[in-house]
C-alpha cells in the first residue's frame, strides 16, 4: 500500500508518465513532468504535442484521466507552456 506523502504521489505520477512518454515521442512530442503541489500535476507538453490542435484532449482525456485513474489524490493535471 503507498503513503500518501506529496513524495510518495510524486513518483508514483513520474512512473506514469514514464509510461505515456514512448507513445508521445513515436508521435514527435514528449511530456516533461514539473512538479506537484496542492493535489495538481503541472507537465510541460513539448515538441510536436506542444504545436497540436488536440493537445487539450491529449492533456485533458488521455494524460489526466491516466493520472487520475491510478491517483486519485490528483485533482487536475495543467501544462505549463513556458
Amino acid at each position: 500500500m503507498y503513503k500518501n506523502t506529496d513524495i510518495d504521489i510524486e513518483n508514483r505520477i513520474i512512473t506514469i508518465i514514464n509510461k505515456i512518454k514512448p507513445f508521445l515521442i513515436n508521435d514527435g512530442g514528449n511530456l516533461e513532468f514539473i512538479k506537484y503541489e496542492n493535489n495538481i500535476v503541472y507537465v510541460k507538453l513539448i515538441g510536436a504535442c506542444a504545436e497540436c490542435n488536440m493537445m487539450d484532449i491529449t492533456l485533458k482525456d488521455g494524460i489526466e484521466q491516466l493520472i487520475i485513474n491510478e491517483i486519485p489524490e490528483v485533482k487536475e493535471v495543467i501544462n505549463i507552456d513556458k
